[in-house]
């Protein structure tokens, strides 16, 4: 079976566009502030994917956009403005930035409450501690949106989340440890990879490899998440050989379609519950 993404943003956006009416009832209009430095095609093409999901809904993406030569001081005076505009629900920075701007200190100028794809250590923290404040990366939530939405139960299931990254493996490995999953997290460097991810119920591929995960990881039964964004020769490709594992396991995500698409919808989510906090 492969577990497509846009069901699930479907059902989302059901959801959300009724939030989005009784806020914009009530005068406000959840809003989110797409900081971006230069004109990447990449952040161009996601910036475009946002508002038209965004106003898909009735929310709305503010686009702000500075040159390449832009001062650290003039970005942190960006973010400032928009930290205390009380219309702006989240902010999100596009990265990486210029090599003369401190990524790390302008990212901890961004308000945590504002913090809508968990940039900053405050809500890090949170998502380590899954005590429910703050926002969760928008990625990991995606795969767990995906897993819900497909009425995977995660109790007593064994997980392997092959990756270790901050944005990806390591708080995805929490969110899933929450959901009663017995979790192993892995990386590129597992002695007998192959071996542990036999064993899984569901394996999440998340190490930036392409298609690393390929029959000889898998068996029946099994639900693989590909979390995977990779080009090669010119085309997009997950971590997992989708066509070598298709007819082994249960259900696999595809790349493109996959969990990737439901990441916008996450990231609306949390500014949608950033302007319900705002009132």
């Amino acid at each position: 079976m492969e577990l497509r993404g846009m069901p699930v943003v479907k059902k989302m956006a059901e959801i959300d566009r009724v939030a989005v009416e009784e806020l914009t009832a009530k005068g406000v209009i959840p809003t989110l502030a797409v900081i971006r430095v230069g004109e990447r095609e990449d952040d161009l093409s996601y910036e475009r994917g946002l508002m038209k999901r965004f106003d898909s809904v009735g929310a709305k993406v503010r686009s702000i956009v500075l040159d390449l030569d832009v001062s650290e001081e003039k970005l942190i005076e960006t973010i400032n403005e928009c930290n205390e505009d009380k219309d702006i629900h989240g902010i999100l920075l596009f990265r990486p930035l210029p090599k003369t701007i401190d990524e790390k200190k302008v990212i901890e100028c961004v308000s945590p409450a504002k913090d809508v794809d968990c940039m900053c250590l405050e809500n890090i923290a949170h998502t380590f501690a899954q005590d429910n404040e703050g926002f969760e990366p928008c990625t990991p939530s995606a795969v767990m949106e995906m897993l819900s939405a497909n009425d995977i139960d995660l109790t007593g299931k064994n997980v392997v989340v092959i990756g270790r990254s901050m944005v990806v493996g390591k708080p995805l490995a929490m969110m899933l440890l929450k959901k009663n999953a017995t979790v192993t997290l892995c990386h590129t460097r597992t002695k007998d990879l192959k071996g542990i991810c036999q064993k899984a119920d569901i394996i999440c591929a998340a190490a930036g490899s392409p298609k690393m995960v390929d029959a000889s990881f898998v068996r029946e039964g099994q639900v693989i998440m590909d979390v995977g964004i990779n080009v090669v020769d010119g085309a997009l490709c997950g971590d997992v050989d989708y066509d070598g594992v298709k007819d082994i396991v249960e259900a696999v995500t595809p790349v493109p379609g996959g969990v990737g698409s439901v990441t916008t919808s996450v990231l609306l989510r949390h500014v949608i519950r950033g302007a319900q906090k705002s009132i």
